[in-house]
């Protein structure tokens, strides 16, 4: 059986590792990124790298997206020389990212009448850990039939994939998922300032927590690098939970439902970015609490 021939857009901490997890597959990949020189080290994985967005959707099959944020993926897809350009009928568009539900409706109903083509909003959880090791927990939105059709592709980049519902029910359910993230990550800087303030040392709390009903995964990469002040190299940044927390709000009140805890976990983090950390670990969250001298 012939392999369907894919492209990728957005090669960042989690498009690179997910592109080389593809290539290992046996997949023939074209890649673009904005930035050329970051693409440039797949070259030599057996990545073939496109000088535009229209040269990689003319060789494809599949356009795979992972960009920062909705605002990026519409530009991508709909702006001068973007995918919608140069679309054909048969070709289906895969979403990665973390977008805005609404927006992600809206564009599959946009892409679909420019130039015929499919969209399944795929976004992740799992990090860059996970899209290292394959392990990635896949939630799509789409029509079946797509869905059926792309797992095949995500297999090497995920350790489950299931499908949420129509176009947009990926993004809602990314959605939820980061509520979790984003509460759980304000809180654990709260329990580790306020454990060192009582004389506790933090970095036994993930040993002493662990496999107890407060022990979670962002409790394991959290806590220890809030504890010992290592903020380098981090998995994530910050300002990508204030994103998601952000759409968590916005997509409850198109809904009428209350979030609270993730509208003030949105407002802590807004304020800590604002103090120079939105490029930063989240774990840096841990200093707003932590007692100057």
């Amino acid at each position: 059986m012939t392999l369907p021939r894919l492209g990728f857009i957005g090669i960042g901490l989690m498009g690179d590792p997910m592109t080389r997890r593809l290539l290992d597959a046996g997949f023939a990949v074209t890649v673009w990124n904005r930035t050329p020189a970051k693409a440039e080290p797949l070259r030599g994985a057996g990545a073939t790298l496109a000088g535009s967005i229209g040269e990689l959707v003319a060789s494809v099959d599949v356009v795979m997206l992972c960009l920062a944020n909705t605002a990026v993926v519409e530009a991508v897809v709909f702006g001068k020389g973007g995918v919608a350009a140069h679309g054909r009928p048969g070709q289906r568009l895969i979403d990665l990212s973390s977008s805005d539900p609404a927006a992600t409706r809206d564009y599959a109903e946009r892409l679909a009448r420019a130039c015929g083509m499919a969209w399944v909003d795929a976004p992740v959880s799992g990090g860059v850990a996970g899209a290292k090791a394959g392990s990635l927990a896949v939630m799509c939105g789409g029509a079946q039939a797509d869905i059926e059709a792309v797992r095949p592709l995500l297999a090497p980049l995920s350790a489950r994939v299931t499908h949420m519902g129509p176009v947009g029910a990926g993004q809602v359910t990314k959605v939820c998922n980061q509520m979790i993230v984003g509460c759980q990550a304000a809180v654990i800087a709260e329990m580790v300032a306020l454990a060192e303030a009582s004389g506790v040392d933090a970095t036994r709390l993930t040993e002493a927590l662990a496999g107890g009903f407060a022990d979670s995964r962002p409790f394991q990469i959290l806590a220890p690098r809030m504890a010992a002040g290592e903020f380098a190299n981090p998995p994530w940044h910050l300002r990508t939970l204030l994103k998601d927390l952000d759409m968590a709000v916005a997509q409850s009140q198109r809904a009428g439902s209350a979030t609270p805890m993730s509208a003030l976990a949105a407002q802590l983090m807004r304020a800590h970015a604002r103090h120079g950390h939105a490029e930063h670990d989240p774990a840096t969250l841990v200093d707003a609490y932590r007692q100057r001298d």
